[in-house]
């Protein structure tokens, strides 16, 4: 008799999976003025957008930066996960002011290595195409720099709400708050103000009391946008535009021959007048980027590929 002995299947051996690591390629890369901050969070692939209030390194200390960080659930949730971090700020503008900035980071994001950059630089690398650039920041403050695609020169520096930010929402904010008070308004701006409960004395106390006032002065600016085409509105972007021009774009003398890109919610919102502006000076304009953290998101990337 044969047996017939039945053959032992063999048992495919089951790999093993291994334990996922969640910290794997977890970046965020910030893109931070000093009204809003938006956060690109990457990982594996996939991107997800969050928004605090900007930090400045002039008017936010450690804990006001860990305040707000604790109240956003989606940067909590990831907060020990986050390996790199890109943080670009408006005042980030020297050690110092960085150490700031990074000193309200570093206890949050606690296995992270970050690095704190000038929101200028931002500027120049999200609207960069491969040929040199002048890179203008108009948003709540103002600022230029000039990019070769090696290196970021400044020739003038950012004076800051009180001093500067020559054709931003500060400079144009200051000019109706003035105007409105010495009775200089068009009535419908005028009336506006007045339905908003602006009187002498809670201007004085948000300028000269409160924190932030640089962010409430640029808060004033949708009411310019929305009576941008009356006579006053008109003369004073331009009369903005042009002090901008003057100081900041001009300063290098490369400004007849290479593009100037703008990054910011007031070129974005008065490009109109922008472009009208520039073609008096002889200015060509390349890009305008109302927020460039997408742009700032790629350049990152493609870094880490060349890695």
């Amino acid at each position: 008799k044969h047996l017939h002995l039945k053959k032992k299947k063999k048992k495919k051996k089951k790999k093993k999976s291994k334990p996922q690591n969640t910290n794997t390629n977890m970046l965020i890369v910030v893109e931070s003025g000093s009204t809003k901050a938006d956060w690109m969070i990457l990982h594996n692939g996939s991107e997800t957008i969050s928004n605090t209030k900007g930090f400045n390194p002039y008017f936010h200390s450690k804990s006001d930066i860990l305040e707000a960080l604790k109240a956003n659930d989606v940067l909590d949730a990831v907060k020990d996960d986050v390996q790199q971090l890109h943080f670009y700020g408006a005042g980030c503008s020297s050690p110092e002011l960085n150490a700031i900035i990074e000193s309200g980071l570093s206890p949050f994001f606690r296995n992270a290595i970050i690095t704190v950059d000038h929101d200028l630089n931002a500027s120049a690398f999200a609207c960069y195409n491969g040929e040199p650039e002048i890179a203008c920041i108009l948003g709540t403050g103002s600022n230029s720099c000039f990019y070769d695609g090696e290196s970021v020169r400044e020739e003038v520096p950012a004076l800051g709400h009180l001093l500067g930010d020559e054709g931003s929402g500060n400079y144009f904010g200051k000019r109706m708050l003035a105007d409105y008070l010495y009775k200089r308004f068009p009535r419908p701006m005028h009336d506006t103000f007045e339905d908003m409960g602006l009187t002498k004395a809670s201007i004085v106390e948000r300028v000269y009391q409160k924190p932030d006032a640089n962010v409430f002065i640029a808060s004033l600016m949708p009411v310019l946008i929305d009576n941008k085409d009356l006579p006053y509105s008109q003369k004073l972007i331009r009369k903005g535009f042009q002090e901008f021009i003057d100081v900041h774009v001009k300063c290098f003398e490369e400004y007849k021959t290479c593009e100037v890109n703008f990054v910011g919610s007031i070129s974005d919102l008065l490009q109109e007048e922008l472009h009208a502006v520039c073609k008096d000076n002889g200015i060509r304009i390349g890009r305008i980027v109302r927020r460039p953290l997408q742009n700032l998101v790629n350049y990152h990337v493609k870094l880490l590929e060349k890695a």
